[in-house]
């Protein structure tokens, strides 16, 4: 049997209803449950070799369902190569469904040493981590949660099968305690939860196979998001017309800056300006307004003590980003009250997200970027609840209060309502103050440019997320602050030029 490919991770994601759905439809186009399973191990054996080429001793942890049936295939495949292989059998394998048992008599006739678990790993070059797939909801208990505990003390290589065991497929939360693998390669459909939450930490590096399924396979279901990709700005962002003009390309108005919080704002205007706003315009408090344009002669920064002076620069602007450095005193109040009264397209950040959840309103022309903590504070939730299931809580702000938002965070999500996305890029250097300041701007300037708000917050995140991978690969991720995104962040905003 030829092996099936392994191929780039694919556009479209899935739930775990989904996934098995797929495999489902898979077998009933003609390609037989085993088949499949027997594909499915003999990409994960390529997979180790090619990672692991000098490795000689394997040992494989298999659970009682269709994942551990893939880690009898990949034990039966190694074993006929010549290497040192056990499997390990956790839980009850006295229950093994059709295609999982004829992989383990196939194993066992090809010699492979099959044990039961006993609460310890042997020696290995790499394990195979076979003992949970997608179905997993609810923390992981007995010898399944000690093998795990096991895998990620060994010290050693771990390569997970389809989803790291105690990973929940759909959210991306830790059910308890995860494998925290080296390697993941999944199969036919790539999982939501693998690239948001704790997915990222967990897969370690990502990798897919289709297993060869049918393309029709694939249309006949709607995946529940859309991974984004570097080539999405091309098509948004298309280069400028020659006779363009600054009219053209909007104005964008920054409200906020108390007190002390003088960058906030003035990072969120000049990402605004680098992110190709026409016009970028601050309304903050007055003795701010002097450093602002010291930094920032391009952008017109005015003092603002009380809310009816914001009325002459609410009526040029195009779009307002109302937030960072707001402060939550009766001078946030008044300006938060004096912008979303008007009719303009807003993006809300920080302070006026927690001002929002202190004044709930409903709105089709906003744009929402809170991090977990400010969407727990605006679902009246808590941090911990958010991270359980993010896709959840996204899709509760946005029916709650409208418009489109980003769930940001490792992973950040994206969703106008209609569509959800989830954004591979970014890295842990961007967990450092300004950063949302920073990402803010953009989105407002791709609002103030035409986008709308579903359009300016996918590009804006990502557009945000390349930027701080390029600043981390020019000079490393610790350390990291929000201003070294702004030169790549122009960058990334003319993808034709790149």
């Amino acid at each position: 049997m030829p092996m099936p490919a392994m191929t780039t991770l694919p556009l479209s994601v899935y739930s775990a209803a989904q996934s098995r759905e797929l495999d489902r439809l898979a077998v009933a186009s003609g390609i037989p449950g085993y088949m499949l399973m027997c594909r499915a191990g003999a990409v994960a054996w390529a997979s180790l070799r090619r990672r692991w080429p000098h490795s000689r001793r394997i040992v494989v942890l298999a659970g009682s369902g269709n994942n551990g049936g893939d880690g009898y295939v990949l034990a039966r495949l190694a074993q006929a190569e010549g290497f040192s292989v056990l499997l390990l059998m956790v839980g009850n394998h006295q229950r093994l469904l059709a295609e999982a048992r004829q992989a383990q008599t196939d194993a066992l006739a090809a010699d492979v040493e099959v044990l039961g678990w006993q609460g310890q790993l042997p020696e290995a070059d790499v394990y195979v981590d076979a003992i949970f797939g997608t179905g997993l909801n609810k923390p992981p208990t007995g010898p399944h949660a000690e093998a795990i505990f096991a895998l990620n003390n060994s010290g050693r290589p771990v390569l997970a099968l389809d989803i790291p065991s105690g990973l929940a497929a759909d959210s991306g939360a830790e059910l308890g305690q995860a494998v925290l693998a080296t390697v993941t390669i999944t199969f036919i459909g790539l999982k939501l939860g693998l690239l948001t939450g704790r997915g990222p930490v967990c897969c370690g590096l990502l990798e897919f196979a289709g297993l060869d399924i049918p393309p029709e396979v694939l249309a006949d279901i709607l995946p529940a998001a859309t991974r984004m990709d570097t080539g999405d700005l091309a098509a948004a962002l298309p280069p400028r017309a020659r006779d363009g003009h600054k009219g053209n390309y909007g104005h964008t108005l920054v409200i906020g800056g108390d007190q002390g919080m003088a960058g906030a704002i003035s990072m969120a205007a000049e990402a605004a300006a680098r992110s190709g706003s026409g016009f970028v315009s601050v309304a903050t408090r007055p003795e701010h307004t002097v450093v602002i344009t010291a930094r920032h002669p391009e952008i017109m920064a005015h003092g603002v003590n009380f809310a009816a002076e914001l009325q002459p620069l609410l009526a040029r602007a195009t779009v307002i980003v109302l937030g960072p450095g707001l402060g939550q005193g009766a001078w946030g109040q008044a300006l938060f009250t004096a912008a979303i009264a008007t009719g303009l397209p807003l993006v809300v950040d920080a302070d006026g997200l927690n001002l929002l959840a202190m004044h709930p309103a409903h709105s089709s022309r906003w744009v929402l970027t809170p991090h977990p903590g400010e969407a727990a504070r605006l679902l009246g939730s808590s941090t911990e609840a958010v991270q359980l299931n993010r896709p959840a809580a996204l899709r509760e702000l946005v029916r709650r209060y409208g418009g489109a938002a980003v769930l940001k965070g490792a992973g950040s999500l994206v969703s106008d309502g209609s569509n959800m996305a989830v954004c591979p890029y970014g890295n842990p250097g961007m967990g450092s103050g300004g950063m949302g300041d920073v990402l803010s701007g953009v989105v407002g300037a791709l609002l103030a440019q035409g986008l709308s708000p579903g359009q300016a917050v996918r590009n804006g995140v990502l557009v945000h997320a390349l930027a701080g991978d390029d600043a981390a690969q020019a000079g490393g991720e610790r350390g990291l602050q929000a201003t070294d995104l702004l030169p790549y962040v122009r960058r990334r905003v003319n993808p034709c030029h790149r």
